[in-house]
């Protein structure tokens, strides 16, 4: 058995949102879309949509499956909570640290005061049922330095970094270690949710739509996916994988957990999203610490662009959909009909693409309706946030151009605004729709400050670069 083989006995599922071509004979989805064929031994060992590991051939079809990001693990077992160190890097928060090792029965516990006043001590966890040990930094050395500073202290195969803002919910652990039952997997994440409800108008924004929570689905972390990395508020990693990387980058101030998942999947490690493993955070409600830090993660893009030219895209897009959108927002009788003719072009190229499978008319209709679909938020999305000062001066300068920003603005709010809805269900305060759209526009105003002033700072343009794909 290779290193890098799946155990017998783990498991891999289908994903309910890919698509079963002719007879099984091809899965389309995954992200970004493919088309995967499947042999008639893989479609026979994935008759139900499930497989289980039960020998090589077995194992190298569910690899596969993960690989291709058209299924999903279903691990059994995994390693104890005795293999695991959690590693808090803390400056100033000694009741949030104090309520976060409370929660941590059991476990081996690193408290890293990054320079605190006054210093965090280890009397201030008499009573907690487990191991704290604390390490100091004489002064502020940020986050990334903090955690290293743990890392550097654990002698467990695996280690927990979880903030002092934070707070775990019951199996949270568990749901995590299974995952590494994958000998390529070096780091998984939960969902990060948030701490308490309150009737503050940004507190019920933040539950819906806060930028440390990646949604309800399950994913692989790989850049340009629907999940292109998790943040290090709370992430479980392979002690020997982080090492091998060099751990955190400390020259970092902002986006340096971007910046680690990229160079782990760089060295060729697989990382995981995991949102039935929750962890509460208590997310900044004043309106001014919010803006600050919506400013502060659009800050993180330039620098992440010079360290990683290739993943900062902010859109990632097929060069037909941004044709036939462009066309399209022209306005002109012309344009519209030259739209609808490259989108027939473009279905015409996917139509050609799946011959091999057995596929209806009406496939590949829903096919390139849903990537023309995708493509219009990607934009929509993007010149909200992205690229709002272009924006705003075209819509200044073409009225035309007001009436396209204008919908761009209400429609990528109002979809984005349904799906969180639908996400969150009744664990979190209602927000009304109106409300939604005026803190989203704040939110993405802020955020692209932060970026323009990175790029600005960093002279890199790279971080406002869309990728075009043929």
């Amino acid at each position: 058995m290779t290193a890098t083989r799946l155990p017998d006995g783990f498991a891999v599922q289908v994903d309910r949102r890919v698509r079963v071509l002719g007879d099984g004979s091809a899965l389309l989805g995954g992200s970004p879309t493919r088309l995967l064929k499947l042999a008639p031994a893989a479609q026979s060992m994935l008759s139900d949509g499930r497989l289980k590991v039960r020998d090589d051939v077995s194992a190298q079809l569910a690899r596969t499956l993960l690989d291709a990001t058209v299924a999903h693990p279903r691990p059994a077992g995994g390693p104890s909570h005795r293999d695991v160190t959690v590693v808090i890097p803390v400056r100033d928060n000694v009741s949030g640290v104090r309520r976060l090792v409370s929660s941590l029965r059991g476990l081996r516990v690193v408290v890293v005061d990054d320079g605190s006043f006054p210093p965090i001590e280890a009397e201030d966890f008499i009573g907690a049922h487990c191991d704290v040990e604390v390490l100091r930094h004489s002064y502020s050395k940020g986050p990334a330095a903090a955690r290293n500073t743990g890392l550097a202290a654990c002698t467990t195969d695996f280690v927990a970094f979880l903030d002092s803002d934070v707070t775990p919910r019951r199996g949270w652990l568990e749901a995590l270690l299974g995952h590494f039952c994958d000998p390529t997997v070096a780091l998984v994440a939960p969902r990060i949710v948030g701490l308490s409800h309150s009737e503050n108008v940004v507190a019920r924004y933040e539950a819906v739509h806060s930028s440390l929570d990646l949604g309800e689905r399950e994913a692989p972390v790989l850049p340009h996916s629907t999940v292109s990395y998790v943040p290090s508020a709370a992430i479980i990693c392979r002690r020997s994988a982080l090492r091998d990387v060099g751990g955190f980058d400390e020259t970092m101030q902002s986006g340096e957990d971007v910046d680690l998942c990229w160079r782990l999947i760089e060295a060729g490690a697989r990382l995981r999203y995991e949102p039935i493993a929750q962890v509460a955070h208590d997310h900044r409600t004043e309106l001014r610490d919010w803006l600050a830090r919506k400013a502060f993660y659009g800050g993180s893009a330039a620098p992440l662009s010079v360290r990683h030219p290739d993943k900062t895209a902010p859109v990632v897009i097929s060069g037909w959909a941004l044709m036939a959108w462009t066309l399209m927002a022209l306005g002109t009788s012309l344009s519209q009909l030259a739209s609808i003719v490259v989108a027939l072009v473009t279905g015409r190229r996917i139509a050609k693409a799946m011959r091999s499978a057995e596929t209806s008319l009406w496939d590949v209709v829903t096919i390139a309706t849903r990537g023309l679909w995708s493509a219009a938020l990607q934009l929509a999305s993007a010149v909200c946030r992205h690229y709002w000062p272009v924006a705003l001066l075209a819509a200044v300068l073409s009225r035309h151009c007001r009436r396209v920003v204008l919908v761009a603005a209400v429609m990528d709010g109002v979809v984005d605004w349904l799906r969180r809805r639908d996400a969150t269900g009744d664990e979190a305060e209602p927000i009304g729709l109106l409300t939604y759209l005026l803190l989203k526009r704040i939110d993405d105003l802020a955020y692209g400050l932060g970026l323009w002033w990175g790029v600005a700072r960093e002279r890199n343009v790279r971080a406002l670069k869309p990728q075009i794909r043929t």
